[in-house]
């Protein structure tokens, strides 16, 4: 099924509110996910908060939503909010009527507000820039207004943090749809690190201890990743980035904070947890898939 994933672009909108969860679903799109990406405006005449201006964009009451959909909403410069908070009341009864049709409605930055003006964060924990929380619970002081966390996650309403955590928003989406292996090529082809805030799933293997600029550790790191059911050893580790054994397990450690051995079996471990979901696997055949020795040795494994 493709999904769909629609912006609704105010005017004075913040670009990189805008332009990086966009460029993480076309980044998805470049991998073979199937996306729809479509762009409506708030006003008949937009251009951003730089005073770029933008082409014929349709009404976002021209947007056909149902239930499943994405809809995201960038923030915009703050004095222009405040005119749009007491301006746009059709802007808000047509949120209201996305979220009874179990659109999921993601705002990012101080775009929390317009969702608040809805109705839509009444005894829902949310966020927003951080410049901007304590005035967002004194307009809606029904709220749960959190700081310090990147996005909250509440039912079919996401809120995130300012600027730059729309990303991260994206991603946390994007693996809602797919996979965490998935969202790791994403986010490393987008050359950012995919983090979490407290309300997001548990940590995950394939996107954790990534959190470093050491190219040479991130190569290890795929190749680990792509090739679990070859045989691996610390000399063609090293080989692959032209170093030692011994200082290509100091630099990983380094970067990492664990050794590749751990790293390695964590990856194993989380791949044999997914393959035991089919039936149909032997448990010979995941030890094999996942580069065990044997299916003794990960059963032995999986009990610790």
């Amino acid at each position: 099924m493709v999904r769909k994933i629609v912006f609704v672009i105010p005017p004075a909108v913040e670009l990189l509110d805008l332009a990086g969860p966009m460029q993480v679903f076309e980044e998805a799109k470049f991998y073979g996910f199937e996306l729809e990406l479509e762009f409506y405006s708030l006003q008949n005449s937009i251009s951003s908060a730089v005073g770029l201006p933008f082409g014929n964009i349709p009404s976002f009451l021209e947007a056909e939503l149902k239930q499943g959909d994405f809809l995201f909403i960038p923030g915009v410069d703050f004095e222009v909010l405040e005119k749009l908070l007491e301006t746009e009341l059709i802007f808000f009864d047509w949120l209201a009527n996305c979220y009874q049709k179990q659109v999921i409605i993601c705002s990012v930055c101080n775009a929390a507000l317009f969702l608040g003006k809805a109705g839509l964060l009444d005894n829902r924990e949310c966020t927003t820039h951080w410049r901007r929380v304590e005035l967002m619970q004194m307009l809606f002081p029904k709220a749960k207004v959190l700081n310090d966390v990147l996005f909250v996650k509440s039912d079919t309403i996401y809120t995130s943090a300012g600027i730059s955590a729309g990303i991260d928003l994206a991603l946390s989406v994007l693996e809602e749809l797919t996979n965490p292996l998935f969202v790791n090529k994403v986010a490393r082809g987008l050359v950012v690190y995919h983090r979490r805030s407290h309300q997001h799933t548990q940590a995950n293997i394939y996107l954790d201890y990534r959190n470093h600029i050491n190219p040479k550790v991130h190569q290890i790191q795929d190749y680990l990743t792509e090739n679990l059911s070859t045989e691996i050893t610390i000399e063609s580790l090293a080989s692959m980035v032209n170093t030692s054994p011994r200082n290509l397990s100091r630099i990983f450690k380094e970067a990492t904070q664990i050794t590749i051995l751990d790293f390695l079996t964590g990856l194993r471990l989380e791949k044999a947890k997914t393959l035991k979901s089919n039936p149909e696997y032997t448990i010979d055949y995941i030890a094999a898939q996942c580069g065990f020795k044997s299916a003794r040795q990960l059963q032995r494994i999986l009990k610790k």
